[in-house]
């Protein structure tokens, strides 16, 4: 527990949320490259619209089961009675017009794979091979592409805000704030 006190953090992380210490310190912000990985992160941020993201991460063991471990043809096998089960699970975010857009992101989520070979390859032909530094956009020119890009595919609860977000999460953006013990990459655990 010193450890959480002794460290220099980004403003929004939870000192109280041992979880939210932990995902900020072991997993915001570094890169993931694994379309699994990717997936949840994207279903979660999708959820996270119009909510705060220790709401979701309070949540996200609830919506690991709720969604089978996040298994892409699991939720691709949703049907209207799996969903109307997702209603009544008071462990997630009981909203409708997330819960469908879960399911059909992932619907378009498999076909940016069959197209590109993996999510991933797919996010690289927009992303910057290295990460960003910027602790204080909350859009950027290449999370207004994805965004678009995404719309136009059809998927849902996408908009700039959230898929910049989503990229914050997965390390293309770095956005520890100056004083945080992680800024600009010092993931040694030092500062």
């Amino acid at each position: 527990m010193s450890d959480i006190i002794e460290k220099n953090r980004c403003f929004w992380a939870n000192p109280k949320n041992p979880d939210y210490i932990r995902y900020h310190d072991e997993e915001w912000g570094r890169p993931v490259h694994d379309d699994a990985k990717l997936l949840e992160l994207l279903i979660l941020e999708s959820f996270q619209a119009g909510l705060s993201w220790e709401c979701i991460l309070n949540k996200r063991e609830a919506f690991r089961e709720a969604f089978d471990g996040f298994n892409r043809d699991s939720i691709l096998a949703f049907d209207s009675n799996r969903i109307e089960v997702l209603m009544r699970n008071p462990g997630i975010i009981r909203n409708r017009a997330k819960i469908n857009a879960a399911v059909t992101n992932t619907v378009v989520f498999k076909a940016i794979q069959d197209e590109f070979g993996s999510f991933d390859r797919y996010l690289a032909g927009f992303c910057p091979k290295e990460p960003v530094i910027d602790h204080t956009s909350t859009t950027s020119s290449v999370s207004d592409a994805i965004s678009a890009d995404l719309r136009k595919r059809g998927m849902k609860f996408v908009g700039s805000t959230t898929i910049y977000a989503f990229l914050q999460s997965i390390g293309v953006y770095n956005s520890h704030q100056p004083d945080c013990h992680l800024f600009a990459g010092n993931d040694s655990g030092e500062g």
